[in-house]
């Protein structure tokens, strides 16, 4: 993997580059949907790519690793070969699905013991053997195993479970190291930093994580229900300390201010369910507010969904059809109202990259936000 810086904002930490993978070329800033089991829910392929113009998805180690199982991944070729996407992939940890199902799971130095929660077999994921499962789901990009602490965690507990990550993190080094990719193609392994809300901890972290000289690193234990102040606290520090010259990535966030405030201080990628989840339930993005299509104002507004976006689905479709496929909970609404915020995320990052690249990112940002988060 490759990262070449193009262009930096000159009133903030702000900037646009390309990451280069064997399944291709990613401009950041970027956002990566999340395809939690081998799909962005709801959609297909050839719409995440030609509609949703996506450049990079998501897979989740711990719900593959359950279903479909590491025989069937490896017997198809691993992730890309099983679901037919031939631009790159990133893969989570498991990690931040361990710390979701605190009641049947157990951490201890050797790994995380815990219960299926689709039959509640037991399983027990090592550092090492997160690096094997990821070996075989073939992702272009795999994150180290980490511990997620909860918000607000006391300081002695933070403290202790970030010293557990780097442990973690030295394990899956090696393993990472001495092991090969099984399907053709390079992999990369990102590193999380952790340590709660603490600056003492993140600190501490990004300088350890920064020290490991992997290709890329991630930031993790954020948007789990802090403050968005304390959040972009953290993230000024630790940008602070990551290298400059390696992509940095912001684990499971978040709204288009999260990620508009993400860019400013200087990072790179982003992922979230978000826009997924909340087209299920009838919320959408647009470049003019924010819309609940389920209220009562939009079933006789028959203009186009966002005209301002472009794309088929958001100007092809009026506002009053989808309100009724959503409250008649036709499976076609979920599917336009996922593509259309899909396809407004990334509208929200090129964006983001066309004006650092002009020199005015920052007056364009603070407008943004204001404009984009007002409810319509």
């Amino acid at each position: 993997m490759k990262f070449e810086f193009q262009h930096t904002d000159s009133q903030s930490n702000a900037r646009a580059g390309t990451i280069t993978t064997d399944h291709g070329v990613i401009q950041t800033p970027i956002f990566m949907p999340v395809g939690t089991a081998g799909t962005v829910k709801g959609l297909h392929t050839r719409e995440i790519d030609e509609d949703v113009k996506a450049q990079i998805i998501l897979g989740n180690t711990y719900h593959l690793y359950l279903r479909p199982g590491l025989d069937i991944l490896e017997k198809a070729g691993g992730l890309h070969g099983f679901n037919g996407w031939n631009k790159p992939i990133l893969t989570d940890s498991g990690g931040y699905q361990v710390f979701s199902l605190k009641e049947i799971r157990k951490i201890s130095e050797e790994g995380v013991h815990f219960n299926s929660h689709i039959d509640g077999s037991k399983h027990l994921f090592t550092p090492e053997y997160v690096m094997d499962i990821q070996r075989i789901i073939g992702a272009d990009i795999i994150m180290a195993f980490d511990e997620c602490p909860p918000y607000p965690s006391e300081y002695d507990y933070a403290e202790k479970s970030m010293h557990l990550t780097h442990r973690w993190l030295k394990r899956c080094i090696k393993r990472f190291d001495e092991t090969e990719p099984k399907y053709g193609h390079s992999q990369s392994l990102f590193p999380i930093v952790q340590g709660s809300t603490y600056i003492d901890l993140r600190k501490q972290s990004a300088e350890f994580i920064a020290e490991q000289n992997q290709p890329g690193n991630a930031i993790g234990g954020l948007s789990v229900g802090e403050p968005a102040e304390d959040m972009y606290e953290m993230l000024a520090v630790v940008n602070g300390i990551l290298p400059k010259d390696k992509p940095r990535y912001l684990m499971g966030v978040g709204t288009p201010e999260n990620i508009l405030e993400g860019i400013a201080l200087g990072t790179d990628m982003f992922d979230c369910v978000m826009p997924t989840r909340n087209a299920r339930n009838g919320m959408l993005f647009t470049t003019e507010g924010i819309i609940n299509i389920r209220n009562k104002k939009w079933e006789d507004d028959f203009s186009p969904i966002d005209t301002g976006l472009g794309g088929y689905v958001s100007t092809f479709y009026s506002k009053a059809y989808l309100k009724h496929l959503i409250k008649c909970q036709e499976m076609l609404g979920a599917q336009i109202a996922s593509i259309h915020n899909l396809t407004f995320y990334m509208w929200l990052v090129n964006q983001s990259r066309e004006h650092i690249i002009a020199g005015d990112f920052t007056n364009w940002k603070n407008n943004m936000v204001r404009h984009l988060m007002q409810r319509l």
